[in-house]
């Protein structure tokens, strides 16, 4: 099995599986391809193509390939060579879009020279290196050498480069459907003291629809799970529950704080609870229910 990786670098890489998908029509691929295709959506019956899963997952089609095909990403490259599995990198370029800049030719450059690695320079010589790569033995990684150690301080951090958005992209959805929550809590708050429901009792409720729709929109937008723990839908059900729970009891205390201690009208009660319940569902959220593994 060949295993292309292109990692989580948020621009995509289509001339290089447009490349892999062009050597299986000619008939010089023979063997089953695996891509994780991050932020590339690329469309292909040759090949299956996945965006992002867990690490314990990636891990094992590491394991599990003969060929690993990757971007010049440092993360990418540095957990197959671990393993001593055969690598041909290509860079990505600024002049295509695919990243910021162009040092992930100087990576890919440095692995090849040092044996880790195959260079994959020039895409239209992907089936001479896949050839080459037959009998290529790679070298040992060691890690601690001093020149190695320099070499990666300096392109780490150059290698991480994501867009603003994407870096947050995770606390912008959440402020986005954390507002949606909220409208659908007090909207659902105030057309049940319009049928004369108590005050708590129409909290209540406006708290429980809040929590269904919080539940599908964090599961399947927000936190963007893997397929793997999309499958954990008890696990997270409860869980997200126990959680809204402890929060629906920080909303009635406050509510109960501000309404009768400080005298706040009811709909500024009820929006400054909502606030607070925002801020401490994320932070159960994040770190509780739908954690990564």
């Amino acid at each position: 099995m060949i295993l292309v990786m292109l990692g989580t670098q948020d621009k995509p890489f289509f001339r290089l599986l447009d490349t892999i998908d062009k050597e299986i029509e000619k008939g010089k691929i023979h063997e089953k391809v695996i891509v994780q295709a991050g932020y590339t959506k690329y469309q292909s019956s040759h090949m299956k193509i996945f965006d992002f899963i867990s690490h314990e997952e990636l891990e094992d089609l590491i394991n599990q390939s003969s060929l690993i095909i990757t971007h010049g990403g440092v993360g990418s490259i540095l957990s197959s060579i671990k393993k001593r599995k055969k690598v041909i990198a290509a860079p990505r370029l600024a002049e295509y879009k695919e990243h910021t800049n162009n040092h992930q030719i100087q990576i890919v450059q440095k692995f090849a020279e040092e044996g880790y690695i195959l260079a994959l320079n020039n895409f239209s010589d992907l089936e001479k290196v896949l050839e080459e790569a037959k009998t290529f033995k790679p070298k040992k990684f060691v890690s601690n050498t001093p020149h190695m150690v320099s070499f990666l301080d300096s392109y780490i951090e150059k290698d991480n480069h994501t867009s603003w958005y994407n870096r947050y992209k995770e606390v912008i959805l959440y402020l986005i459907f954390g507002a949606f929550t909220t409208l659908v809590n007090i909207l659902s708050f105030f057309l049940l003291r319009i049928f004369s429901f108590p005050i708590y009792v129409a909290n209540f409720f406006a708290w429980f629809f809040s929590v269904l729709f919080a539940f599908f929109t964090n599961k399947n937008i927000v936190f963007s799970c893997t397929k793997q723990e999309k499958k954990e839908n008890v696990r997270q059900l409860i869980s997200f529950f126990f959680f809204r729970i402890l929060s629906l009891g920080i909303d009635m205390v406050s509510m109960y704080f501000f309404l009768q201690v400080l005298l706040f009208h009811e709909l500024t009660s009820k929006v400054i609870s909502n606030v607070i319940v925002i801020v401490m569902n994320y932070i159960f959220s994040k770190v509780f229910v739908f954690k990564k593994k």
